[in-house]
């Protein structure tokens, strides 16, 4: 990839944090989005507003964690995002986000069971919650890699929620249906413990979703 596809993916990763901001999936400056260059991790940076960003603001990082360039200090769960990239290689984008509902369900410390067959997009029959760890440590990097196996999206205790995907705006869409599902499942919990769908039934559901949307 050349320099023009560099700054395609900068932007890229740009307007998946704009994206938090606005839609308020992860309000102020909470939460972080990065991209992945072969060995190369885009991430939005530490402490700076998504409106002032700019694509040469976006720390540049290698996957050992290795500032190579930008301005600013990297997201504090650079860990996170680098550890993920490397238990998962299929991973081009991950965002990590402190939306309502999920970050409810992560406080209480429930999974998101197979109550409604969309919690197969997340690649699994249930979205998991990762036991806590402190924000930005090398402890919570390696127990959200641990929650997501065999998963694309987790919830992480006392703190929120993570996804990825191929792309950047594959993550950025998978969070806002963890989002989603958090909320609805929040509701049907309002009325009692909804019935859930069987194991074999989520595993057709994951199957279906596997090539879900992709072109020939």
């Amino acid at each position: 990839m050349g320099e023009g596809d560099e700054a395609w993916l900068r932007q890229r990763v740009i307007d998946a944090a704009l994206d938090l901001a606005s839609t308020g999936l992860s309000p102020q400056m909470s939460g972080n989005v990065s991209a992945r260059m072969g060995e190369r991790v885009f991430i939005t940076p530490s402490g700076v507003a998504y409106t002032d960003l700019m694509p040469g603001d976006l720390s540049e990082i290698a996957l050992d964690g290795r500032v190579l360039s930008g301005p600013f200090p990297p997201s504090s769960e650079w860990q996170m995002h680098c550890a993920i990239y490397e238990a998962f290689p299929e991973a081009g984008g991950i965002v990590h986000a402190h939306s309502d509902f999920a970050t409810v369900l992560a406080v209480m410390k429930r999974e998101i069971p197979p109550f409604h067959y969309m919690v197969a997009v997340a690649g699994g029959k249930d979205i998991r919650v990762a036991p806590y760890a402190t924000f930005g440590t090398e402890e919570l990097a390696r127990i959200a890699v641990t929650a997501l196996e065999g998963r694309r999206a987790c919830l992480l205790a006392h703190h929120g929620q993570v996804a990825f995907g191929p792309t950047v705006e594959d993550a950025l869409h998978l969070a806002h249906e963890v989002e989603t599902l958090s909320a609805q499942y929040w509701r049907a919990l309002q009325l009692g413990e909804p019935d859930l769908l069987p194991d074999e039934e989520m595993a057709v559901n994951v199957e279906k979703f596997r090539n879900y949307g992709r072109r020939g």
